[in-house]
């Protein structure tokens, strides 16, 4: 694939498992990822603060620590004026919890010998130094698989992770290693480099992490902020990167391309009429997980889409304008501050999740937490201990595990109690549905059940974790949103287990949509599947039609302007020779190849540009617009840019209020126009009691492999009835409108006429003179539509008759 190289030992930077995605794979063929399993190479992945992985357990930079055996089996721990009195402490909760006097420390580890607590100043941490290190007794601090403690004494702006050690046996699935300090899988903030994109010291990339001790009494003021709740049915979801959307100097915000930045410009997604907002990745990740050179942009790469998590409980800390202010806790009331706010504009909240893998990657990944905790748990592994790698990332999370479900609700639960979240979409969620290893009766309901052994990764009819989130009683009161599949082949799109919770990325409608407004024949019946809501993918199932969450596009891919710009990717940029990236896009240049295009080219474009969003606004179902598309932004082709932290996936501000104001407008006025409608967003799929089909002619649709034209009525009980009609041929038609005694057709929308005219709103200046101009037309019950144009007439009282 043309991969960067890391710069200390010169292998292949997939090698360490820092693929971002699965989006940038052509590669996850193989499922098995590391065939002969070894110790990592690198220094850099061998720990230390010096390679920068993880804390080495060197001499002199770790202090000394004097313990004495007090009374009652705990112990006290003096050095420097600082104190604490290590007491047996519960196993449960699990991560770290403040209480009266002290903190619980508790965490899971199976086969460890040894658990040792060190404690960081912010200060130490940055000069690579452990302030105090805390061993545990397995007598006094065990029970079970679970090291707990209770440290009495105060911890403000301490924090905190674990050595543990145990055997180093890949084979068997253990990658126990004490030289390693390791995150807390439950740390609510993680602490790190200070500032976005910024090497740590000494140019290291992977500087030493440490999570956030919790303190008492740290509370927000919410303010009264309660769930929204909004009806599915009415939901119309922006997909957004909290960074891309105000970093771009024209945005104007005091605090670019942060939580509050994007809390500045709430107004705008307001005015487009969004009301959920689907933030991409904002769980710790580290941005220079791929950091090498770019000779084509000469600027390094990022792993700026962040689909590679490092802990699932923390926010992205550099997402924060605190930074890690207060060890990381201003930036948790910031993130919930976006919250309070979104939810003071009637918008609800959603996160992207990434419960398919984890930033360690392959074999020869970092031990940063779960490998080094308990490996066999965390990830799926093959009976020689190779990672599966049905993610194309490195490693597979090992979902349908007891322990490891239990810390997936843990973690959602957190999300919606503490940080009020109204949902979540999951990435790849079709792993999620996949066999844990060993799977068998007792691994995971306790007992052996006869024939109930299946091969690690078998998709599951009902698998253990999907059936906790869906019978959770405080999960199922938000919103679930699966991408039902995986790169290893699971393709689950009509068929993710539901359990009449969850929605699905409806992918087939963005293939067949795309196609169908290009002009491909033969699908107008498929197309009109789409417009219904997909029925004949969730009606017998017994969902409903908002269980269709429709998107022509999305982060990965082709922007909407590039769909209608160019044939092919052109990811050059990347510094992969155009390897990566999606071959098969569905796009369509409307006659030349990218930007530089004459007049009558960037009219069809625009035009078409305004029929995808027609047809996302009128199709049952849930729409999805990813950022940047409601003014027509730009990528250059590239349909894959999880690497540019820069312009290519900068929202630009002084484009959407110049030259693409009109499309804004428009898509706004689609958007109001659909919120208006009670038939745009039904409870359940339209029947013929309200919904007709046409073609050329009124009641007689063509479905016919060389029709490129669909038609249909729609009683609304707000609008009377709707007329909505797609002509996606090169050639022009004249239609004839069904008849309606006592009423007459009322043009709203046509694609095919030049903005402001291509939505007739009453607002309209001159609206009056220019329906007029429609009257020779209507009065005949005709309408002449152009090739590649799509209208909406409403039906209204005929003055006349």
């Amino acid at each position: 694939m043309g991969a960067p190289h890391c710069l200390v030992c010169n292998v292949p930077v997939f090698a360490h498992g820092h693929l971002l995605s699965s989006k940038n794979l052509g590669a996850s063929k193989s499922v098995l990822c590391n065939p002969a399993p070894r110790k990592p190479q690198c220094d850099i992945l061998r720990g230390g603060f010096e390679g920068g992985h993880a804390v080495k357990r060197m001499e002199g930079e770790v202090r000394s620590v004097r313990t004495e055996t007090e009374s009652g089996g705990s112990v006290a721990v003096k050095e420097e004026g600082f104190s604490v009195k290590v007491l047996k402490g519960s196993p449960l909760p699990f991560g770290t919890t403040a209480r009266d006097g002290g903190v619980n420390f508790a965490v899971h580890s199976s086969r460890a010998t040894s658990v040792t607590i060190c404690l960081f100043t912010l200060s130490d941490l940055h000069k690579g130094k452990v302030t105090k290190q805390i061993p545990l007794d397995p007598l006094l601090n065990k029970t079970g698989d679970v090291w707990h403690t209770f440290l009495a004494g105060k911890f403000d702006g301490m924090l905190y992770g674990y050595q543990v050690d145990g055997e180093y046996c890949p084979e068997e699935g253990h990658r126990y290693d004490a030289s390693c300090i390791l995150l807390d899988p439950y740390a609510k903030a993680v602490i790190s480099r200070e500032e976005y994109g910024v090497l740590g010291p000494g140019g290291n990339f992977w500087p030493q992490m440490a999570g956030m001790v919790p303190v008492p009494d740290d509370e927000f003021d919410w303010q009264g902020d309660l769930p929204l709740k909004l009806p599915q049915k009415d939901l119309f979801i922006y997909e957004m990167h909290v960074r891309g959307f105000t970093k771009h100097g024209s945005s104007n915000v005091n605090h670019p391309g942060t939580y509050l930045g994007l809390v500045e410009k709430l107004k705008h997604l307001k005015e487009l009429g969004v009301n959920a907002i689907e933030l991409m990745p904002c769980q710790e990740f580290n941005e220079l997980e791929s950091y090498s050179y770019n000779s084509v942009m000469g600027d390094y790469k990022m792993n700026f889409w962040g689909y590679s998590t490092i802990n699932f409980f923390s926010p992205m800390i550099r997402y924060a304008a605190s930074g890690v202010k207060n060890c990381g806790r201003d930036a948790i009331k910031e993130f919930k501050m976006l919250v309070r706010e979104a939810h003071k504009h009637g918008i609800e909240v959603f996160m992207d999740i990434v419960f398919n893998h984890t930033a360690e990657g392959n074999d020869m990944g970092p031990i940063l937490s779960f490998r080094g905790l308990d490996n066999s748990v965390y990830y799926m592994l093959a009976p020689r201990g190779e990672f599966y790698n049905y993610s194309g990332c490195g490693n597979t999370f090992n979902c349908n595990h007891p322990i490891v479900r239990r810390f997936i609700v843990d973690c959602l639960r957190y999300w919606v109690i503490e940080m009020h979240i109204d949902g979540f979409r999951f990435d790849l969620a079709s792993i999620m549905t996949r066999a844990c290893s060993l799977w068998n009766g007792e691994n995971v309901f306790g007992n052996d059940i006869e024939g109930d052994f299946l091969t690690t990764g078998t998709p599951l009819n009902e698998p253990p974790l999907i059936d906790m989130i869906s019978n959770d009683p405080v999960l199922r009161g938000v919103k679930l949103i699966a991408e039902a599949w995986d790169t290893g082949g699971l393709y689950q799109v009509g068929n993710f287990p539901h359990w009449g919770i969850w929605s699905e990325w409806n992918g087939q409608y963005r293939d067949i949509t795309r196609q169908f407004i290009k002009g491909t024949d033969g699908l107008t019946g498929a197309f009109a599947q789409c417009l219904c809501g997909s029925p004949h993918l969730y009606q017998e199932g017994g969902r409903k039609p908002w269980h269709s969450v429709n998107f022509v596009c999305a982060h990965d891919g082709f922007s909407l302007a590039d769909l209608v710009s160019y044939n092919q990717k052109h990811n050059l940029a990347n510094g992969e020779e155009n390897n990566d990236g999606e071959d098969h896009n569905n796009s369509w240049n409307c006659g030349e190849e990218g930007e530089l295009v004459g007049l009558p080219v960037q009219r069809l474009r625009h035009r078409q540009m305004r029929n995808f969003i027609v047809c996302l606004m009128v199709s049952q179902g849930v729409p999805m617009l990813t950022m940047g598309d409601e003014y027509g932004h730009t990528k250059g082709g590239n349909n894959n840019t999880y690497c540019h932290d820069n312009n290519v996936n900068y929202f630009r501000w002084d484009k959407k209020d110049t030259s693409q104001a009109a499309f804004f407008k428009f898509c706004s006025l689609m958007a109001k126009f659909r919120s208006e409608c009670e038939s745009l967003g039904l409870e359940d799929f339209p029947t013929a009691e309200r919904l007709q089909w046409h073609g050329h002619q009124p009641e007689m649709p063509d479905w016919s492999e060389s029709s490129r034209f669909v038609a249909f009525t729609m009683v609304d009980s707000k609008k009377r009835e709707l007329y909505v009609a797609f002509n996606t041929s090169h050639l022009p038609v004249i239609i004839t409108l069904p008849e309606r005694p006592g009423f007459k057709w009322e043009p709203y929308v046509d694609t095919s006429k030049v903005p402001p005219y291509d939505f007739l709103a009453d607002d309209l200046p001159n609206r009056a003179t220019v329906m007029k101009q429609y009257d020779q037309f209507l009065n005949a019950g005709i309408y002449p539509m152009l090739s590649y144009s799509s209208i909406i007439l409403v039906l209204s009282v005929d003055g006349n008759s």
